[in-house]
């Protein structure tokens, strides 16, 4: 897409998020519109879904995923090791913790693009550092990580590597999609209540 269109769009979001969200005093948007343009004009605030496989794959610790979607959609679906955070409920107090992060980055992704770039607005226009996107979301997901396969006679080692580790991140987003909802559930919970102890809670 056109540059000049993408900061359009942009500016036309940051405009009706300013119009339509509820904020309050103590949570207001510590960035002005042109540096948030200025921000998302940088690509470096986009991981591919590649890039997304092979941190699951390694298990990086110095990622969070963060699922936008419905819970029920999270419930179905997700990638292994994400949190569910609603785009609908981002700018509930509860999830601060969890968002304004200085060591951890918070990888943001939905079915597609926009709702992940429109929380993505929001969180570093509150002055959230280290927000990032999953370029394509979960379409994008499905269409690279799951839908890939190896057709021809040879195959070159940069391609080997690519394949193994979207193989390696399918067989694990089956593993863990696979799992009873009760089991799913007990396994976000321990995540949930392990983050917490971390972050000095109780």
């Amino acid at each position: 897409m056109n540059a000049r269109i993408k900061i359009s769009i942009l500016l036309a979001g940051v405009g009706l998020i300013l119009a339509f969200l509820p904020f309050n005093a103590a949570k207001s948007f510590q960035l002005k519109p042109t540096e948030l343009v200025e921000l998302s004009a940088n690509t470096d605030m986009y991981f591919s879904v590649d890039e997304v496989a092979r941190f699951v794959n390694i298990e990086d610790s110095t990622i969070q995923l963060i699922d936008l979607r419905s819970p029920a959609e999270f419930m179905k679906s997700n990638i292994p090791g994400s949190i569910n955070i609603p785009y609908n409920d981002l700018l509930n107090p509860n999830w601060e913790g969890y968002l304004n992060q200085d060591k951890v980055r918070n990888v943001y992704y939905s079915n597609g693009d926009e709702t992940a770039n429109m929380a993505w607005t929001i969180v570093s226009g509150l002055g959230y550092s280290n927000s990032f996107v999953m370029e394509g979301g979960m379409n994008e997901w499905y269409k690279t990580v799951m839908l890939s396969k190896f057709e021809g006679e040879r195959i070159t080692p940069r391609e080997n590597a690519l394949f193994e580790n979207r193989y390696k991140a399918r067989k694990t987003f089956i593993h863990i999609n696979s799992l009873p909802d009760s089991l799913k559930t007990q396994y976000l919970e321990a995540k949930r209540l392990e983050e917490s102890q971390l972050d000095g809670g109780c």
